[in-house]
């Protein structure tokens, strides 16, 4: 078994990233080479603006190479529950921002031909207690009525087709959701930042930042460049340079395992559907097959904000378990890949983007980003480039956590209560 992200260990890894020290004067410097630094320096390179992008580590190092592959339409909450909060025009805005970044994703794949296994299997939400499906089917309901009539409502019985498991009492089907392979995707949106004229520096962190007569100098190990504006797309990965993000957004770690590939039987006694798959719990498990038929399996299994190989062997053993307990016909097959990550969670779980301390920013997808964030990177280079209306996420108030520096001390007690209400029926 590798402790390694399955999505880095089957892409070729970008290779088209600067030699040498990082340096020069740009008009927009991107940190952070996920998703959605990835879109910000393509969409800039593509308009001639002279981009940098720098990234601490490698190309889709960090949550958009180390997700579940969904990408799933629609957000977490209930549509009355966001327009409750935030209004009818912004949760409308806010909805339609998710099913229009798997739009942009599926159009950007084609433009620069990404081989990606893109593919709209839809989402599954399965109700993992019966006492969950009334609520379900009130979700499904309003979702219909109010934003996509496309929804459906699955019974037990319809299941059957879907997945192969006694532990689910119904399901909401979004048909709109879709699939790909995170690592090749990524890399093949640097092979095309890069090809516009986009400077990418892989491997150099952003340790420094200050005022400069033309913007801001951002210092790395190697060296420092200029930018007039900053553009930060870091997320649960955000540095302490930048503490007035910190303390707003909870890293959390999430851990996956990645089966051997199952045969056409295996799949067909298990989930003969094909679809992403997620339940109800407060902590929740996701699933799919991956493109040569693996069985990817993820959950919290641990709240905590650090994602190493030792969080890594204990949590994809708790994983293996929860596998087991949803399919026992899997009970005996090999987990070749186990990795973790972290994910930027805000405290009301929505996501943030605009303007503060001195940058533009997309952060706080709290586990839903791998289908917003390239939205999200191409609408913070059309605000570098001065273009108004761009923001979907504008005017969404985004208060620090009260006594959070940083180092989210609570998380074993969230994490606890929430273990303590999925035991209960």
């Amino acid at each position: 078994m590798k402790f390694a992200s399955y999505w880095h260990e089957t892409s070729v890894p970008f290779a088209g990233g600067v030699v040498g020290p990082v340096s020069g004067d740009f008009e927009v410097a991107v940190i952070g080479a996920g998703f959605t630094g990835l879109s910000a320096a393509r969409n800039l390179a593509k308009s001639g603006v002279k981009v940098a992008l720098l990234e601490a580590e490698h190309v889709g190092y960090g949550a958009s190479g180390r997700n579940g592959g969904h990408l799933n339409s629609g957000h977490f909450a209930s549509f009355s529950a966001a327009r409750l909060q935030f209004g009818e025009i912004q949760a409308r805005r806010l909805w339609r921002a998710y099913d229009d970044s798997i739009d942009m994703i599926e159009a950007l794949i084609e433009e620069e031909k990404i081989d990606c296994n893109f593919r709209r299997g839809g989402k599954l939400k399965l109700a993992s207690k019966p006492s969950h499906v009334e609520k379900l089917q009130a979700t499904c309901e309003e979702i219909r009525r109010e934003i996509d009539p496309s929804a459906e409502w699955l019974t037990r019985e319809d299941l059957r087709n879907e997945v192969r498991s006694d532990a689910f009492h119904g399901a909401i089907l979004s048909p709109k959701s879709a699939m790909m392979h995170m690592g090749r995707y990524a890399n093949g949106v640097a092979d095309a930042a890069h090809r516009y004229g986009a400077a990418i520096w892989e491997r150099n962190p952003v340790i420094g930042r200050e005022r400069a007569a033309n913007g801001w100098r951002l210092t790395t190990p190697t060296g420092s460049l200029t930018a007039r504006q900053v553009i930060l797309a870091t997320d649960a990965y955000t540095s302490s340079a930048f503490g007035y993000f910190s303390r707003r957004m909870m890293p959390i770690a999430s851990f996956i395992i990645a089966t051997r590939p199952l045969t056409e039987q295996e799949i067909a006694a298990t989930v003969p559907g094909n679809r992403n798959f997620t339940n109800s719990l407060n902590i929740a498990n996701y699933f799919r097959l991956t493109p040569d038929n693996r069985m990817l399996f993820g959950g919290r299994a641990r709240f905590s904000a650090q994602s190493n190989q030792k969080t890594d062997v204990s949590s994809g053993q708790l994983l293996r378990k929860q596998l087991v307990g949803i399919f026992p016909q899997l009970e005996g097959v090999e987990i070749d890949y186990c990795w973790g990550g972290l994910v930027g969670c805000t405290q009301d779980r929505y996501p943030r983007a605009g303007g503060a301390d001195g940058v533009l920013y997309s952060m706080g997808y709290s586990g839903h980003g791998a289908q917003l964030s390239t939205l999200m990177g191409n609408a913070l280079a059309d605000m570098a480039m001065g273009r108004k209306d761009a923001n979907p996420l504008e005017g969404m108030a985004w208060r620090a956590v009260p006594m959070h520096t940083g180092k989210p001390w609570f998380l074993p007690i969230v994490g606890a209560y929430y273990r303590m209400k999925d035991m209960l029926p």
